[in-house]
């Protein structure tokens, strides 16, 4: 016996109400119907449907029966649109947001090169400091650096990344700083793309809390809070990859590394699987390979 026919026509039966409506649908006779369902029965050794002149109901099993069928119809469904996604090429429109600082240093170059891939597709890059509703904004596909706590999204990690206190060499040598507190005090300068401006979020008795920051200098453009911390303005706390090029040319040198915060992960983040289009698939298969290599931790 074909099971998964079988289910299927299990499922129409209880949808449609009648074997004979059922086996309408499904272009075979009502016999064959009857007979179809009598082997699944017989199979599985209990009675799914108490069947009369009159009407037909599901029986205890039959309900859980029919509960359990759906599950996997769905999953099979699903697994079969996400290999004919695999085998479309990607076309017509593809809408991917991120936050700015990672859009504009990480994400976007990615999104140039998959464009380049499939020419037939238009994408819309949408950078916005914000958390974006999916499927209230239209969009297809995202890039998080937060913990994923809605489960109606399908989420692929790709890696972490770290927010670091730094400064300029020069500024460590004036102000050495041994712990959280010494911040209170020190000049501070502040993204406020990713912190406050009156406190940054640190370890602190085994803990993270909010730790109270002394800014001199606040910005919601990242170049222009990069550009003051290296000139030693003050203290600074961003990601890693936004002061890595700082970093290796050692205008930056990380503070207080003992206090910072755990890393966030970063996941592509898409409307559930049943929703997947080609598009969307090629992305996802496209760009995290990328972003994992791009984010991997050191000894990672």
């Amino acid at each position: 016996m074909d099971k998964l026919k079988a289910m299927a026509a299990f499922v129409r039966i209880v949808e449609r109400g009648s074997i004979t409506a059922a086996a309408d649908t499904l272009g075979v006779s009502a016999p064959a119907l009857v007979r179809q369902l009598a082997s699944l029965e017989a199979e599985l050794g209990v009675r799914l449907v108490q069947r009369t002149t009159r009407r037909q109901s599901l029986t205890d099993e039959g309900r859980e029966y029919y509960a359990r069928c759906q599950q996997v119809l769905a999953a099979v469904a699903e697994s079969e649109a996400a290999v004919r996604a695999r085998r479309s090429a990607p076309r017509g429109r593809l809408r991917v947001t991120s936050s700015v600082a990672f859009g504009r240093a990480v994400l976007a170059p990615m999104v140039v090169d998959f464009m380049v891939a499939h020419p037939a597709l238009h994408v819309e890059l949408l950078l916005l400091d914000r958390m974006v509703d999916l499927v209230e904004e239209g969009v297809d596909v995202g890039v998080r650096l937060a913990p994923l706590p809605d489960s109606s999204l399908v989420a692929v990690p790709v890696g972490e990344v770290q927010r670091m206190v730094m400064a300029a060499p020069a500024l460590l040598r004036r102000h050495p700083v041994a712990d959280p507190g010494a911040l209170q005090t020190a000049p501070c300068v502040s993204f406020s793309g990713l912190v406050g401006a009156g406190d940054w979020p640190l370890r602190v008795d085994g803990g993270v809390a909010r730790v109270p920051v002394h800014t001199v200098f606040a910005s919601n453009q990242i170049d222009a809070a990069l550009a003051a911390c290296m000139r030693g303005l003050g203290f600074a706390q961003f990601f890693d990859y936004q002061a890595e090029e700082a970093m290796r040319a050692g205008r930056l040198k990380p503070a207080l590394a003992a206090y910072w915060p755990p890393p966030t992960p970063v996941q592509i983040v898409y409307p559930h699987a049943r929703h997947l289009s080609g598009n969307v698939r090629a992305f996802v298969d496209a760009v995290a390979p990328r972003l994992r290599a791009r984010l991997r931790r050191p000894g990672g």
